[in-house]
């Protein structure tokens, strides 16, 4: 069976997921409004089950693979939850120091999808640390669903101090080049925007589809920042011409692509929301500009 995407879905089926998966309705309502477009036998559940993640199917680097090594790890965190616990990715056979990306889940956690993020990046000759902001809760729970319910519990305040205590900690890292940027999709998009307003030695900044930062705080950036954003993700896109004509004004280095006709979350290949050709040129750009910026 051919791998469904974006175009398999009806528009509004999209937008009530896009709601459902940030928290802005229930299951029951996306079922409810989801079940006038379930044709051909499908119903409502079935929509829904499509549209969740396969995270086995897009796996790229296994946990395993002989040219990184990976193993997770503590950092103390006393602004935030006391303890960050994530995913440190290094290539196996580094010749000198590399330079460091965070990586920030979606509002789900260190799912497997972030986690094989963060081995790609080991490939492309950087240490990656992917944390997870579930931590305090117990830790990823396995499931999207729990994932998502438990999301809205955490401290945000103190969540992001976590994130923050580990670029600290990456900074010092004896493997490390001294650089250090940041990588985030989503809720991860709108962190990585929070921490170039609060973090002024950060060396790069690359929001995914990420919530701006209030306009005022964009005269506190000091790191270069490149910004993807879906053509089709009207909920995010509203905030960004304000934002851009804030980051004008404070001078801050910046560049920004929509990709036309794609969907919020288009370069998590777990989904059909996934686009072959926006997240695979979107992933070049991203590397690139880590290179610039962090080599060193």
């Amino acid at each position: 069976m051919p791998r469904q995407t974006a175009k398999d879905f009806h528009p509004e089926v999209l937008q009530l997921f896009d709601k459902f998966v940030h928290g802005l309705i229930p299951r029951r309502e996306f079922l409810k409004s989801a079940g006038k477009y379930a044709v051909a036998g499908l119903t409502a559940e079935g929509l829904l089950n499509a549209l969740n993640p396969r995270f086995a199917e897009a796996q790229q680097v296994k946990p395993t693979d002989a040219r990184i090594k990976g193993a997770y790890v503590e950092y103390p965190s006393p602004q935030g939850n006391g303890t960050i616990r994530g995913y440190l990715v290094q290539p196996a056979q580094a010749k000198g120091k590399l330079p460091v990306v965070l990586v920030v889940h979606e509002n789900r956690g260190l799912n497997p999808h972030i986690e094989d993020i963060a081995r790609r990046l080991a490939l492309d000759n950087f240490i990656a640390f992917a944390p997870d902001g579930l931590f305090p809760l117990g830790g990823y729970p396995g499931d999207e669903d729990k994932a998502r319910e438990l999301f809205p519990k955490l401290d945000q305040g103190k969540a992001r101090e976590d994130v923050i205590a580990a670029f600290g900690h990456l900074k010092q890292l004896l493997e490390g080049n001294g650089k250090v940027g940041v990588v985030g999709f989503c809720y991860g998009g709108s962190i990585a925007n929070v921490l170039a307003t609060r973090i002024p030695d950060l060396a790069a900044a690359v929001p995914f589809y990420g919530a701006q930062p209030a306009a005022e705080d964009a005269a506190r950036i000091k790191a270069p920042l490149l910004i993807h954003y879906a053509g089709e993700d009207t909920r995010i896109n509203a905030g960004w011409p304000k934002y851009e004509e804030a980051l004008k004004a404070a001078g801050v280095k910046y560049t920004a692509h929509i990709y036309p006709g794609v969907q919020h979350g288009f370069n998590n290949d777990t989904t059909p929301r996934f686009d072959e050709a926006a997240a695979k040129l979107a992933w070049q750009r991203t590397v690139g500009f880590f290179n610039t910026h962090l080599g060193s």
